[in-house]
């Protein structure tokens, strides 16, 4: 058995990941972190999800490091992409002109950025990426995590990785189960959590739909894929709450629940430069081929791309036939999420209503080469929802609820370790619910939601920390997670530094108000403006 030591463990090369082993190798400490994709990134880069931010997002409200991420991938497109002279002159540069975000780009792109990021402690010999590569075992001390042990995707013998801190930064909390961490999943019941949206009892297998996404441009010829062999079963799937079946133009709408009908255009006769995203004001999502389009070829000058490139991460993907965390047959779910999304392309091609009256696009074309996967779809499914630690602080509804609190804005933690913004929302669940998308008030990430109740030396650095089926929501979305990966990745440094412990500088205001002034110091923001709720 190979074995390695480091001063800090990141388990999950994610946003939260990425974010979590900067912020520590900037402390000076050592760094083993892990990934099970080929690609680094997450949601951004294996999953293929434009980054979902707040309004704000150009002026504060998000780290220094993850503003450098978002300047390093303009930069990218600058230095490297044949923009016209007017997207070059784009202060916030859009490159696919998406009604998501203001910052839709290729997954390839953030891959490359995040990868120049941590090259120099790579080639400084502080840091050690093990990849692909995936947490087995791991071995415990009473209330503190020794060791985990993991294989390389494609066999070979194990390695055992010592650490002072270990950081789960996984996309499902998987070192909770494996080190005996107490972890929750799904639905709370309102009296555990005193949430006004929250069930009587609770639902621990209720958890929100997973998406394989997966990327197409439309040029000549025909493109048809294979008749997917389930397609049968999802052409005629229709949930009560759909309004239809799900394979159609027609869906609930997030925010209001009236059913209504998308419109879909590829390669429209537009002009994205200036086209500024924002949710707050507009989901984005009338038109399905500029919702999430991550290449505008009217950006780029004549020639260099036949197309757009459009993402598709749309409603009629969301699988929620059943959880894909603490269920015997996870991989066979994982698997018929994946077919969904192959019968969602073969119905766009073959039988999906045309605007001339027609059916299907034969034209569209699968990149995988975009996705970077042999099957043409996103490497990783995009699993929206965690196990969580239980935390000496929980994050609640009524903490941040706009309906809840009205203008007196979000709860005001005196421990706060960064800042986020989003509307609660969550798509579709196993548990037969529909959508939850309602506004929050900007809000901050309190350290106690980082702090496990018993473990002392395992920190959630992704979407695991202490929040609920209600407020995952809105701490799940990228800036989101990176920030709380960089609180985690400083929160260990720190602790190895003075001597301390996590919970230690929770209890102790000198020493909090010394962790957060290396926060802010490293360009951290840990409280808002006084801004507008979502």
């Amino acid at each position: 058995m190979k074995e390695l030591a480091a001063d800090v463990l990141v388990v999950g090369g994610g946003l939260g990941g990425v974010a979590a082993a900067l912020a520590a190798l900037r402390a000076g400490r050592t760094v083993v972190l892990t990934e099970e994709y080929d690609w680094l990134g997450g949601q951004l880069t294996s999953q293929a999800v434009p980054p979902d931010e707040h309004s704000w997002v150009e002026q504060f409200g998000v780290t220094a490091s993850y503003r450098a991420l978002r300047d390093g991938i303009r930069d990218y497109y600058r230095r490297h992409y044949p923009l016209t002279d007017a997207a070059r002159r784009w202060t916030h540069l859009n490159p696919g002109a998406g009604g998501v975000s203001r910052l839709c780009h290729e997954p390839a792109v953030a891959r490359a950025v995040l990868e120049a990021m941590l090259q120099p402690y790579r080639g400084g010999g502080r840091l050690t990426v093990l990849q692909p590569w995936r947490a087995t075992g791991a071995d415990t001390d009473g209330d503190r995590v020794t060791a985990v042990t993991g294989r390389h995707r494609d066999g070979g013998e194990p390695t055992t990785v010592t650490a002072r801190y270990v950081l789960d930064a996984t996309e499902t909390g998987e070192l909770l189960p494996l080190t005996g961490t107490e972890y929750v999943t799904g639905f709370e019941s309102q009296d555990d959590t005193g949430e006004p949206s929250a069930p009587a009892v609770a639902q621990p297998g209720n958890m929100q739909a997973v998406s394989v996404c997966f990327a197409i441009d439309h040029v000549d010829g025909d493109h048809t894929i294979d008749r997917p062999g389930a397609y049968g079963f999802w052409r005629a799937y229709a949930p009560a709450f759909w309004g239809g079946p799900l394979l159609s133009w027609r869906s609930p709408h997030p925010r209001t629940l009236e059913i209504s009908e998308r419109s879909f255009t590829p390669n429209p006769d537009d002009d994205p430069v200036g086209v500024v995203a924002d949710q707050r004001l507009n989901p984005g999502d009338a038109n399905l081929w500029t919702f999430r389009r991550i290449a505008a070829r009217k950006l780029f000058t004549p020639g260099a791309y036949a197309s757009d490139i459009t993402l598709v991460n749309w409603p009629m993907i969301d699988y929620f036939e059943a959880p894909v965390i603490d269920v015997p047959d996870a991989a066979d779910h994982l698997a018929r999420a994946r077919e969904l999304s192959r019968s969602v392309l073969y119905w766009l091609q073959t039988e999906a209503p045309r605007p001339d009256g027609g059916t299907g696009f034969p034209g569209l074309r699968l990149r995988g080469d975009v996705t970077g996967s042999a099957d043409g779809l996103a490497q990783a499914p995009y699993i929206r929802e965690s196990r969580r630690i239980l935390a000496d602080y929980t994050v609640v509804e009524q903490d941040l609820s706009h309906a809840v609190r009205g203008d007196k804005g979000s709860v005001t933690y005196p421990d706060s370790v960064g800042v986020g913004m989003y509307r609660i929302d969550l798509h579709p669940s196993t548990g037969g619910d529909t959508y939850i998308d309602v506004p929050s008030s900007p809000f901050q990430i309190p350290l106690g939601a980082l702090l496990p109740r018993r473990v002392e030396n395992l920190l959630p650095a992704a979407k695991n920390l202490g929040t609920t089926h209600i407020t995952n929501g809105c701490y799940r979305l990228h800036p989101v997670e990176w920030n709380i990966g960089e609180a985690a990745g400083a929160l260990a440094a720190f602790c190895l530094d003075v001597g301390t412990t996590p919970r230690a500088v929770r209890a102790d205001p000198s020493r909090l108000a010394d962790f957060q002034s290396r926060l802010t110091s490293d360009g951290v923001e840990l409280a808002w403006p006084d801004v507008t709720a979502y």
